[in-house]
């Protein structure tokens, strides 16, 4: 036996590959093996085949990647459930085979089946080979049969039909119910664990047919259905799209640009695909669970990167659902959810709140079946809304349509099926309308069902009502006019007014709903100290439960503090008007006698300080423990980009530019799911949206992350929010705190170690040693430089949070940063610090703190 076993070593290396080729025979194998790892490479030289072992990990699998671009970028994995681990008890190698009966399998090193391609047909007795295309498919096939790229029906088995996280040109995203294949992508649990994770994009066969993302079981985004042109986004320019539900397999090869084959009894084939009109292009579609966006990237050249062309979700409307039923969102809008026109709010308390669940009802209701009381209100330019309880005809006219709606009690709206030869089909809802948006490209004309009095349809009374005031308006039009002159000169003097002093000045209309004192005491159970959670710099944070049960979180305005008064007003007024899921949601707010609080949701993990800045934790857990409960790298690397999202909706996304001026690690919390939301508005300013940066003699925030022009100057900008956001990207990277931790020299920093660490090449010994070596080293790198470059001396240097957004996200090579700004340990205050000469020492805690220039 001792004899054999390296007879039969020798003979399976000698049945492996020797040289490079696209094609694997059933006499050879593909080998894991310590003495070379054999490959298949397509024709072309783009994709290879081969055993590969993802970032940090030992486990090895199968998988495709671009052969000659540098960083191996992997587009699919075959056992990304089961990974060969290698055993030094075993001499015979991983490999991959194709089954005397035709079937092709990978084997571990004992011989297990440890995955399969998913055939049923029994080949035996055919000469069966596995080949990579130059597509990136890998395909089964009879040996005899000529490659067809065009009419894939011959192949046996083929990769592109199960695909792993990653879309290439020519693959389909969709249903073959012949063959009963659901082809979707799923995202990867993390960056070094290709295994199954909660984001997936797929098709979803309905009336309509359309594209969704999921997290988990919870529908995430959808495309809007196809309007015979597009999904609701907007076409790609590179792209030949297409979208075939048919009938015949082969009616898919027909279809051609934007055409669209519909057979809506049972079709067989309902899939998504694309095709490059410049094969010179290098494109790929992935899902990133960590960020969970679907994103586009292009290879460039040039610069031997890879570069974000887009992404989904674009803005918070493509959220599913985020408005309610009958809300409208509009991205540009604060806040972004609104009542149709003939609707309002269900509960507007709740949407007071900036709580749109239950969304809008109709503000006068219909009488069905009553002549001439309802009609229909048309309404443009919108995403087509859920079709999961519509109705179609492919042959119907919009007439049609309207009456087939108008004679059905249950009818709430209708439209045509497809936008094409001028509007074709109908489509008709039955019950409420949800996932409303305002479209990002031309959306189709929806004609929702309402009370006449609501409706365009009587067309006599609007020409009455145009007669009238055609007349009405010249008898009154001079006295208007100088009424309106004088109220409009007013006004826009008070308006100046309040945005230049928005934090100083009074603000009395808060527009929250407001929370009876009673209800609050009894809800902490009299503020007792188990219900605290923690102190701000204005007073203590209590946790609440209401009569209903729901939790809550109050800030408590300490009644000593004699500075905070205003800053609270203005935090009131603030969290109105912000509506974003990394910002804390407010609920409301209570002010009594002397008592003025701000009712939050409840954020059960509390602040971000709590985890980077406690006991090192893996001193006490085992590493695979801590790993597990804590914050391991990708849920740090989500976190930092949950905080960019959140800090760009404040700059540039909201109706009004907001500049936090006091963004740190405890202020911001963590929901259930860890998901990150900046809290603390009492410090913030509000601009206009054309300006950028102002200054105060009164400096407010945290030193350790204020920028140096803010803490010596009093000059405040979006770039001081910058720079607060890099200082807090190194601690997250880091799990160190800017100020009050030991580094090598006395004096420094942690601005001053991390730019030490750059300049002598050893940016990674920055890393959280609770890390281990388990953290993606590309990521941990770019959001070391990002950092850095977030905090450059001068504010010109810094880049904008959109900019900062697709650095993270992008592979795209990075400018070199210029020297940071070092806060020193004396800084001077008050605006013109010259004449002043008044000098402090900077804090080293982590509470707010308020100078005031002498008067």
């Amino acid at each position: 036996m001792a004899i054999l076993l390296p007879l039969i070593l020798a003979f399976i290396i000698s049945c492996s590959l020797s040289s490079a080729t696209d094609t694997l025979t059933q006499s050879h194998s593909l080998v894991d093996d310590a003495n070379g790892t054999t490959t298949l490479v397509s024709s072309d030289g783009t994709f290879e085949l081969g055993f590969f072992s993802p970032g940090s990990s030992s486990n090895r699998y199968l998988g495709i990647w671009y052969k000659n671009i540098p960083d191996t970028t992997v587009v699919w994995v075959a056992n990304r459930q089961t990974p060969l681990r290698n055993d030094t008890n075993f001499t015979t190698p991983s490999r991959l085979s194709i089954t005397d009966e035709g079937g092709l399998v990978l084997l571990s090193q004992n011989g297990t089946v440890v995955w399969s391609a998913n055939t049923t047909v029994n080949n035996q007795g055919v000469s069966v080979v596995a080949q990579l295309l130059d597509s990136g498919n890998l395909v089964l096939r009879n040996a005899q049969d000529e490659v067809d790229v065009v009419d894939d029906a011959k192949y046996i088995w083929q990769s592109f039909d199960y695909p792993s996280d990653t879309f290439l040109p020519g693959m389909k995203i969709g249903w073959d119910l012949r063959r009963g294949i659901n082809r979707e992508l799923t995202a990867w649990k993390s960056w070094d664990d290709p295994s199954v994770g909660d984001l997936r994009w797929g098709m979803v066969v309905g009336v309509t047919p359309e594209l969704v993302m999921w997290k988990g079981e919870e529908e995430y985004y959808r495309s809007g259905p196809w309007n015979g042109v597009i999904f609701s986004g907007k076409t790609t320019p590179i792209f030949e799209l297409q979208f075939v539900s048919t009938q015949d397999e082969k009616d898919a090869s027909l279809c051609h640009v934007y055409h669209i084959t519909v057979s809506l009894i049972r079709p067989n084939k309902v899939v998504y695909t694309s095709k490059l009109q410049n094969k010179s292009v290098i494109t790929r579609v992935v899902l990133n669970g960590t960020t969970s966006y679907r994103q586009r990237y292009n290879w460039v050249e040039q610069t031997k990167s890879w570069r974000l062309y887009s992404s989904v979700p674009r803005d918070n409307c493509d959220n599913y659902n985020l408005c309610g039923p009958y809300g409208n969102c509009i991205v540009n809008d604060s806040p972004p959810c609104q009542c149709l026109s003939g609707f309002k709010p269900k509960s507007p308390q709740n949407y007071s709140a900036l709580d749109w669940t239950q969304g809008c009802v109709r503000s006068e209701s219909w009488s069905c079946g009553v002549k001439n009381r309802d009609g229909f209100r048309r309404f443009s330019g919108l995403k087509i809304p859920d079709t999961r309880k519509a109705w179609v005809n492919a042959s119907m006219t919009l007439g049609d349509c309207r009456m087939k709606c108008l004679a059905n009690c249950s009818c709430t709206a209708y439209a045509n099926l497809y936008v094409t030869g001028g509007g074709i089909g109908c489509l008709i809802w039955f019950g409420e309308l949800i996932d409303l948006r305002v479209a990002s490209t031309p959306g189709q004309d929806l004609y929702i069902r309402m009370a006449a009095a609501e409706t365009d349809a009587k067309g006599h009374k609007k020409m009455v009502g145009i007669v009238v005031t055609a007349v009405t308006v010249p008898l009154v039009f001079l006295a208007l006019l100088a009424l309106s002159c004088t109220h409009w000169r007013k006004r826009g003097r008070r308006e100046k007014t309040s945005l230049e002093n928005n934090s100083e000045g009074e603000q009395e209309d808060l527009d929250l709903p407001f929370y009876d004192l009673a209800t609050i005491v009894h809800a902490t159970n009299d503020f007792s100290n188990d219900k605290k959670l923690g102190q701000g710099g204005f007073g203590p944070v209590y946790k609440g439960i209401l009569a209903d049960g729901q939790e809550i979180a109050i800030k408590r305005l300490s009644q000593s503090s004699g500075q905070g008064t205003k800053e609270f007003k203005n935090e009131v007024s603030l969290c109105a008007k912000l509506q974003h899921r990394n910002l804390v949601k407010v609920l409301g707010c209570c002010i009594q006698g002397e008592e003025k609080m701000l009712i939050y949701e409840y954020m059960p993990n509390k602040s971000l300080d709590n985890f980077l800045f406690g006991p090192c934790i893996c001193r006490i857990l085992s590493l695979a423990e801590w790993q597990s409960k804590f914050l391991d790298w990708p849920r740090r690397f989500h976190i930092i980009f949950g905080i960019a999202r959140g800090l760009l909706y404040l700059h540039q996304d909201s109706r009004l530019r907001i500049i936090h001026r006091d963004l740190k690690a405890s202020n911001i919390l963590l929901d259930g799911q860890m998901n990150p939301k900046i809290s603390d508005f009492g410090m913030a300013r509000m601009f206009g949206g054309d300006q950028i940066e102002g200054n105060t003699n009164r400096i407010a925030g945290t030193y350790g992350y204020m920028s140096p022009e803010y803490a010596i100057h009093g000059l405040f900008s979006i770039k001081s929010d910058v720079f607060s956001f890099g200082m807090l990207l190194l601690e997250i990277v880091s799990g160190k705190k800017n100020r009050g931790a030991s580094y090598p020299n006395q004096g420094f920093n942690l601005i001053g170690h991390a730019w030490r660490l750059w300049k002598d090449g050893n940016p990674l010994e920055l890393i959280d040693g609770c890390l281990g070596e388990a953290f993606n080293s590309s990521e941990a790198l770019r959001c070391i430089r990002v950092g850095l470059l977030c905090m450059q001396l001068h504010p010109e240097d810094r880049p904008d949070m959109a900019s900062v957004i697709v650095m993270l996200s992008s592979e795209n090579v990075l400018s070199q940063p210029k020297e940071p700004g070092f806060l020193i340990e004396r800084i001077m205050v008050g605006e013109g610090c010259a004449s002043s000469g008044n000098q402090i020492s900077s804090s080293t805690n982590e509470v707010t703190v308020t100078q005031l220039e002498a008067r």
